[in-house]
């Protein structure tokens, strides 16, 4: 016989329907009474209460606003049940608002996965406000430009240690990856240097990712945003997985704030060396601090951490496998790529910092691999007050949307978009143009990354370090045939190609041991 819902719990829900529709339905003429006749941008006629939830390609949303953008212009309005979108395809729109009005949209829409999940730790995803600007104060200070700069001799150390670790193991390149990304966060936040493989802080952080991917879902948000009692009905009842996910995500979370935090306070009570690194730097600064001060310095600081380390964990190594995807397709890439390296290099060393204006096309492949498949394929903001901008409308509240895919696949500034070309940011005369898709990728205004400039850094010493080394082709089946496959793309915090057969071997005039005396010089 089927459980029947308590009746408490039937009435629970049958309210929270009841109040979420009249909003949902009630919204709509507000707005309208409160923008005096301007009008909302253009787009899709949403459906009662449901608006266009159903239009959207919840898996792939930018591709849907994407295809909007040839219909409706390049910004549009939609509504995914109550809450309001202006969905920004232009970059010269996203400067306008995001940068130079960024007063009004530097905030963030209540996305109500985020406590739940642990995800309060990311504060780049947390409202505008004094902790917010807290955190960002205390990364600044740490991942600024010219502070940047002295994290690159471990930058060029770490990726050249991904080199030997993919010759010894090839089939677990994306785990490299992934190891080379944690390694060089860990190292400048908490001056902890990851073990090869199966290093246990590198496991709580890929764990707690795993966790709360559910949680980036708008379609958990959104659920959670409407019946928020999901949250405390009993492990029994039907949609209480969302509980049990949430649980498990928030444990995870605690871990990864506090287990590598602890790791650097007792290396500063333990070791007889000074110890520099981010979080150490600020706890000696904050013992300057009265009490009421320092407790909030202190979870700053422990969210401003673990922001550094989730954000370059996740968004470096899935720029490598897009890269790695590309070379794949592209083998002409990286053979002009090397011909490069080898006419300003030479054949004894490895490639540095100093190196960089001297290689064009190899940049251009960092410029290309950006573009080709932004990690950060949408950027939300939101808006504090409302607005009327190109003569629109835009509400209060709105989610305000940069959609990075659709700059990317403007064909007027990038035709054949869907193609890897690098050649495509050099002139004629093979220098590089002023196009750079890192003006639009990092973000925009005040919520533009704060660790672009070491995100960079590490992205041109894994990728010259590889083309100078490595080639790169499809794998061969047991006949010795090219495996092909199509390409398949994980999207959560991150958009990234998933897990593809391939080979990666060394170049023929490198050897396992040259790799080991340029790691020892």
């Amino acid at each position: 016989m089927p459980h029947s819902i308590p009746a408490a719990i039937g009435l629970t829900l049958l309210v929270t329907v009841t109040v979420v529709a009249v909003n949902i339905v009630w919204r709509p003429f507000r707005s309208r009474r409160e923008r005096n006749g301007t009008p909302l941008p253009p787009g899709p006629t949403p459906l009662p209460l449901l608006g266009n939830a159903l239009a959207v390609n919840i898996e792939e949303p930018w591709k849907t606003y994407t295809e909007w953008k040839a219909t409706y212009g390049d910004m549009l309005y939609a509504r995914l049940l109550n809450q309001e979108f202006v969905i920004l395809n232009t970059q010269s729109d996203a400067v306008e608002l995001l940068e130079k009005r960024s007063q009004n949209y530097s905030d963030r829409s209540f996305i109500a996965t985020i406590e739940p999940y642990g995800m309060g730790c990311n504060f780049a995803l947390e409202r505008y406000g004094d902790h917010w600007r807290l955190c960002r104060r205390i990364f600044h200070q740490t991942f600024r430009e010219k502070a940047a700069l002295t994290f690159r001799p471990m930058q060029l150390r770490t990726s050249r240690q991904m080199i030997i670790n993919i010759v010894d193991d090839p089939d677990q390149y994306s785990s490299h990856y992934s190891t080379f990304s944690a390694a060089v966060a860990m190292s400048a936040v908490y001056d902890y240097e990851p073990s090869p493989r199966n290093d246990p802080m590198v496991h709580i952080v890929h764990s707690f990712l795993q966790a709360s991917i559910p949680a980036i879902t708008p379609e958990k948000a959104l659920l959670l945003k409407m019946f928020p009692f999901l949250l405390r009905i009993p492990d029994w009842f039907p949609g209480s997985s969302i509980k049990r996910e949430a649980r498990i995500s928030y444990d995870w979370a605690i871990k990864m704030v506090e287990t590598p935090y602890q790791h650097v306070q007792k290396r500063m009570e333990t070791s007889q060396h000074p110890v520099s690194s981010m979080v150490s730097d600020h706890i000696t600064r904050m013992q300057k601090l009265d009490e009421p001060c320092r407790s909030e310095y202190t979870i700053a600081l422990k969210h401003a951490s673990a922001t550094a380390f989730l954000a370059s964990a996740e968004t470096t190594s899935s720029l490598l496998m897009a890269f790695t995807l590309a070379m794949v397709e592209n083998p002409h890439v990286w053979n002009r790529a090397q011909v490069e390296i080898d006419s300003v290099l030479g054949m004894d060393r490895l490639p540095d910092f100093d190196d960089r204006p001297s290689l064009p096309y190899v940049e251009a492949i960092l410029r290309e691999t950006m573009r080709w498949q932004p990690v950060a394929t949408l950027v939300p903001h939101a808006t504090s007050s409302s607005d009327v901008y190109k003569g629109f409308y835009i509400p209060q509240g709105a989610t305000i949307v940069a959609n990075i895919w659709a700059m990317t696949r403007d064909e007027a500034r990038y035709p054949d978009a869907e193609q890897f070309v690098p050649e495509r940011f050099l002139t004629a005369e093979g220098t590089l143009t002023n196009d750079n898709p890192a003006e639009y990728a990092f973000g925009f205004g005040r919520r533009i990354c704060p660790g672009r400039h070491t995100a960079d850094a590490s992205l041109w010493s894994a990728i010259v370090t590889m083309l100078a080394t490595l080639e790169f082709t499809l794998a061969k089946d047991a006949e010795g045939k090219d495996i092909t496959f199509e390409p398949k793309y994980a999207n959560g915090i991150t958009h990234q190609p998933a897990p593809f057969p391939c080979r990666i071997s060394p170049r023929s005039h490198i050897s396992k041991a040259s790799f080991e005396r340029a790691l020892a010089g």
